[in-house]
């Protein structure tokens, strides 16, 4: 008997007995169809017909939940959407416990989500995210803990509101906008004339006080050449000026 068939009899066996984990995978035995332990990553004989090598991947997974129909408690309807991130930390749970972990958790989550969306108002649900994301992690994670996954993390994507609804939130968003602008306004109008009120009775308390701030308002109305200045004097200072003049014009 030759070398090559003896060399290719051994490497069709190895091809045949060797089943190969990988780091990122563990590997669970089953003989005669009873699980009989768990295989690190590695090279592992397994023999055909008696036993079977299942290979579950712990690294983290990522779930894209689909759009989901959900009314607010204030009767809304929108449409939200998310993703889950879970891991595997416990594969013979996983393969034990439940017959696809994968199609379980996105069906859990889309569960989840509606149930915890519904509980919530418009206003909630767009102002308080992240909040509902944790609320709805938190569930997610007690639920799948009997199947040995750990969710991770979990995000709302999207939150998709009828468009009427956009346009309604928009007026009412600018109305309120409007709102903050004249009571701010107003607001300085009286602080203005709060201001103005002080400052003419601290004029009138101190004499010479109004003379003073005339004759700076009349320096600065002089520092522009453009500027037309009209003056208002009393009748008897007209007439007292026309009656020099008359004089002044005898002699």
């Amino acid at each position: 008997m030759g070398v090559i068939p003896i060399i290719i009899g051994i490497i069709f066996l190895a091809i045949i007995l060797i089943k190969q984990v990988d780091q990122y995978e563990k590997g669970l035995m089953f003989t005669l169809g009873k699980f009989t332990g768990e295989k690190q990553p590695g090279w592992r004989i397994v023999i055909p017909i008696i036993q079977k090598l299942q290979k579950v991947d712990i690294r983290v997974k990522a779930v894209d939940v689909p759009d989901q129909e959900v009314i607010t408690r204030d009767n809304i309807p929108v449409s939200i959407n998310a993703v889950v991130y879970y891991k595997v930390v416990d594969a013979e749970k996983a393969i034990l416990e439940v017959e696809n972990f994968f199609y379980a958790v996105s069906q859990l989550a889309q569960t989840s989500m509606r149930n915890s969306v519904g509980e919530k108002t418009l206003d909630e649900l767009l102002q308080k995210r992240a909040e509902i994301a944790e609320q709805i992690k938190l569930e997610l994670d007690a639920k799948t803990d009997p199947w040995g996954i750990d969710v991770q993390a979990l995000e709302l994507k999207d939150v998709i509101i009828p468009e009427q609804l956009k346009r309604t939130i928009s007026k009412e968003a600018e109305a309120e906008r409007e709102k903050r602008a004249v009571i701010i306004k107003a607001d300085g109008d009286r602080i203005a004339a709060d201001n103005l009120a002080a400052a003419a009775q601290k004029l009138n308390e101190v004499p010479g006080a109004m003379h003073l701030r005339t004759l700076q308002a009349v320096n600065d109305l002089s520092s522009d050449q453009s500027n037309t200045t009209i003056w208002m004097l009393p009748i008897e200072v007209l007439e007292t000026i026309k009656s020099i003049g008359t004089s002044l014009g005898q002699k």
